[in-house]
């Protein structure tokens, strides 16, 4: 797979975006993917505290702006009426959220991912987020996507330990680093 050619396909002109002006020259993101044709169930490091759901939202996305405003305010443009959210909850509490993406076929493979991934201040270094992101991954597998991205992340280390893999980094002056040979 050519994860250049297919992150380019997905996001034509990205490096020339006029946010990339604004962008520390020496801050480096990555871009992570999982093949979701394996058969074997996604684990996960530990399980999250007891008395924690998941599940796609159902409701106004207001609730969900208001969780994602205590862990981003940036990120509440993202999140709309057309948005699906997978979340964790606590009770009727939403805890954890992420957007869910079908990003249609990309270099012939159908892409899409858990995007915009947050858990709010008081619930973290529980599980949930990873846990969430497991099950939101396994969701998109069911649909029949047959790769898992994350985009635009300085976290790669944490969705490493749910089996991504880091398939390429850049900076705001393009693509510094790409998975060629089984690294990256």
């Amino acid at each position: 797979m050519d994860y250049r050619i297919m992150f380019l396909s997905m996001n034509p002109g990205f490096f020339e975006r006029e946010r990339m002006n604004y962008m520390d020259e020496h801050e480096v993101y990555a871009e992570l993917a999982m093949d979701l044709s394996k058969t074997e169930p996604i684990a996960v490091p530990f399980t999250p505290q007891e008395g924690i759901t998941f599940g796609l939202f159902r409701g106004d996305i207001e609730t969900v702006k208001e969780a994602v405003a205590k862990v981003d305010d940036n990120w509440v443009q993202y999140f709309n009426e057309h948005s699906e959210v997978y979340c964790g909850f606590d009770g009727d509490k939403i805890v954890s959220f992420c957007n869910v993406g079908d990003w249609g076929v990309h270099d012939g493979v159908r892409v899409g991912g858990p995007g915009c991934v947050g858990t709010i201040p008081e619930y973290r270094e529980r599980g949930i987020g990873l846990e969430m992101v497991r099950q939101a991954t396994e969701l998109l597998k069911d649909r029949g996507v047959e790769v898992s991205w994350i985009h635009f992340t300085h976290i790669e280390n944490w969705y490493k330990k749910l089996g991504y893999e880091t398939v390429l980094k850049w900076n705001r002056y393009g693509i510094i680093e790409e998975k060629t040979d089984g690294t990256c």
